[in-house]
């Protein structure tokens, strides 16, 4: 394949950081099952998964700025238009997701009376003390969590579909360095 139309490389850093960031998020939610309830580890690992998650939080505006004011390179070749727009929702679940989980975990926290940790800082609770919220909220970003491991499967698949199967430029699109993988 010759050149690679590719995205902007503010956009491919934030892509891949933010997909470390979503493993580190799900690693730490799921590793804390590993210690007892209480325990210093396990409450380490919330907090880091609480952190970290207010991180996506923080860098998925950055990412949905750049998607808006840079040129989004093609497809070559040009996909079906099934496609596209499967890739259009696929895209538009995911930005929902890195949007609504963190604020659902802060709303969580929130709800719960406890403090919103963030590097150092406290952030400030969006709600009142309301278990009963938090009950209902938490109950929604366990759904949507577990919907997740879905969706960032399918995006991946997606990918090495496109990559592999396919041909297209899709996948080198976003990848840094460009070069076709074997």
């Amino acid at each position: 394949m010759k050149t690679v139309q590719k995205y902007h490389g503010a956009s491919i850093v934030l892509h891949w950081l933010m997909f470390l960031l979503l493993i580190a998020v799900y690693g730490c939610i799921e590793l804390r099952e590993l210690f007892p309830k209480g325990s210093e580890p396990r409450e380490l690992l919330k907090t880091w998964h609480f952190m970290l998650g207010l991180s996506v939080f923080s860098l998925v505006w950055l990412r949905l700025l750049f998607r808006f004011i840079t040129t989004q390179p093609k497809i070559e070749p040009p996909q079906p238009v099934w496609q596209a727009r499967l890739a259009t929702a696929m895209h538009a679940a995911l930005y929902l997701m890195m949007v609504g989980m963190p604020l659902a975990g802060w709303i969580i926290l929130s709800a719960e009376g406890k403090s919103i940790p963030f590097f150092g800082l406290e952030l400030p609770a969006l709600v009142a003390a309301n278990e009963e919220l938090a009950g209902t909220v938490e109950d929604i970003h366990e759904t949507i969590g577990t919907a997740g491991y879905y969706l960032i499967g399918l995006h991946t698949i997606a990918a090495l579909f496109h990559h592999y199967i396919q041909r297209d430029n899709a996948f080198l699109r976003m990848l840094p360095g460009g070069k076709r993988i074997i």
